[in-house]
């Protein structure tokens, strides 16, 4: 697929502008994403499943900014949300409610309601407690309303523990002796109507036969509801196909296509994908200034302006991303380590990097922080938060703006006693 991050005449550009000039131009660290990056990616998913009915749910968790959703809205794309404020962003950004589907283990009360009230596509129970306060609310309101059970299959994959999602002792879904008494419970309630099927077994995943096993789990369960009177129309196999993070390949949507249409091909019905990290991911870097140079105990160390309240994935995941120079990349490589400003040891965001000799001044990009980078970055230190900037071919918007320090306080009070 094309990639929208390339070097031109010894420049590293975004389709066609400069990183350089967008350092320059916004400041840095300063978060940047392709447009057109973002709408292939979409429309990969879209075209690969384009043989059945099925719904493109991005999981909005991996980047919220309302530019991003609002660029999948007008491509067609449905949402997936776990809890109130991203149901409101993707309102707000214009996904219909009727194309969205809202999971999570932890759903209070209001957020529930205010599901409710939007009417959206399905709601993802996860526990017999969730399903009956559902129950209270929709006898309530008088009202009847579609959902669907998490099922945790019990399937291990190869990723991060903190990314895994379906396995036995992760705290997602129900195994399927509780889900069988789960969809039961709905199947004679009066307010709820079990119509879907919901799974997702983690972030991050690199190979195929996780999703064949946790489909094939998923299809016997369902001849199962068969038999109990409980005829499902929306298979939600949820998302984490991984991206390359270090230029390995790694499985296409098209490659999930031919996995999962031949074993659904005699079920009718919609699917539902929920990707996140396989829209946005390669689709986003982070900017960022070389600060200082010191000479560390086991290689060069190159301080730089960014830091892991920035970008939280390697200190919490040891993830690994690829650092550019904005300018001259040909020069000798040396390995170096990349250390953040924040005081903390973990703030080292590259390790051994190849990189050649840099400047004071000169910028960084760090590949492939569209997902989980913006969205998981903080305040920590009393460090504001970076700009957001999208590339449409040749010119540059603004997204969100850069906090400031006023912003770091704006929403603290002083006691009276204090004052």
């Amino acid at each position: 697929m094309q990639d929208s991050f390339s070097y031109k005449d010894g420049q590293l550009f975004c389709d066609s502008v400069p990183l350089r000039e967008i350092a320059q131009e916004f400041d840095t660290p300063c978060y940047v994403y392709s447009y057109s990056q973002i709408v292939r990616n979409y429309h990969a998913f879209d075209d690969a499943f384009s043989s059945i009915p099925h719904l493109i749910a991005y999981a909005i968790k991996a980047n919220s900014n309302g530019a991003i959703l609002r660029t999948l809205a007008q491509e067609g794309s449905g949402a997936d949300v776990v809890s109130g404020g991203e149901l409101v962003r993707t309102l707000a950004a214009g996904i219909p409610a009727e194309r969205i589907v809202f999971a999570g283990v932890g759903k209070r009360k209001e957020e529930l309601e205010y599901a409710l009230k939007s009417r959206i596509l399905l709601l993802n129970v996860e526990s017999l407690e969730e399903l009956e306060l559902l129950q209270l609310i929709t006898a309530e309101q008088k009202m009847r309303v579609p959902i669907a059970i998490r099922v945790n299959p019990d399937v291990e994959v190869k990723t991060h523990p903190y990314i895994s999602t379906g396995q036995r002792e992760d705290k997602f879904g129900l195994a399927v002796p509780q889900a069988l008494n789960a969809y039961r419970q709905a199947r004679d309630s009066q307010e709820l109507d079990p119509i879907g099927i919901h799974m997702h077994i983690g972030s991050q995943i690199t190979e195929l036969w996780p999703y064949r096993k946790a489909l094939a789990i998923l299809l016997s369960f369902m001849k199962t509801l068969v038999k109990e009177d409980i005829s499902l129309r929306f298979l939600d196999l949820g998302g984490g196909l991984g991206i390359s993070y270090t230029g390995q390949p790694v499985p296409t949507p098209f490659d999930l296509a031919k996995i999962v249409l031949p074993m659904i091909k005699n079920w009718e019905g919609t699917l539902i994908l929920e990707p996140g990290r396989a829209i946005v991911g390669n689709a986003g870097l982070l900017l960022t200034e070389v600060l200082y140079h010191k000479v560390g105990p086991r290689r060069p160390l190159l301080i730089i302006d960014a830091g892991m309240n920035d970008l939280m994935r390697p200190c919490l995941y040891g993830a690994s991303h690829r650092f550019l120079p904005t300018s001259n990349p040909d020069g000798k490589a040396r390995e170096i380590d990349v250390a953040g400003p924040v005081c903390e040891s973990a703030d080292i965001l590259g390790s051994k990097c190849l990189l050649p000799q840099l400047n004071s001044g000169e910028y960084l990009a760090i590949r492939d922080v569209g997902a989980y980078g913006f969205s998981m970055s903080s305040t920590y230190n009393s460090r504001p938060r970076p700009a957001e900037v999208m590339i449409q071919g040749k010119q540059a918007f603004l997204i969100r703006e850069r906090e400031d320090l006023a912003d770091l306080i704006a929403k603290e009070r002083i006691p009276q006693f204090l004052k």
